[in-house]
């Protein structure tokens, strides 16, 4: 098993782990709710960094063969880490409730398209 292949796919398995953490912290939740709860949106900016993180530190040939504006996560753990003060919650809860989703299944589709070819 080549070691680079098998990396991107635990990085892929991490961010598919931090998507999920994030969809169970913000699950029934509204947006005034998720702006009034500090523990809970600071859950969710530590999963974002987990995220952008791993993407960061995956092959670029691989994230091409997958048609995604990968620079968006990569950014976002960047804003997150570098303007923690700065942040917008509002707009940390509508990525999560209008992008991640899609993320998700593109990632969990990834890990099951490459796991094959391991």
């Amino acid at each position: 098993m080549d070691k680079s292949a098998s990396s991107d796919i635990e990085r892929l398995k991490q961010a598919s782990e931090a998507i999920d953490l994030i969809l169970r912290f913000a699950a029934g939740k509204a947006e005034i709710d998720f702006l009034h709860d500090p523990m809970r949106s600071s859950s969710v900016l530590y999963q974002f960094i987990v995220i952008g993180e791993a993407i960061r530190n995956m092959d670029p040939e691989l994230l091409d063969k997958y048609p995604y504006p990968w620079h968006l996560p990569r950014s976002f753990r960047n804003y997150i880490v570098h303007e923690y003060f700065g942040i917008n919650l509002r707009q940390v809860y509508k990525t999560v409730t209008d992008l991640l989703p899609e993320l998700k299944k593109l990632i969990d589709h990834m890990i099951e398209n490459e796991e094959l070819y391991l």
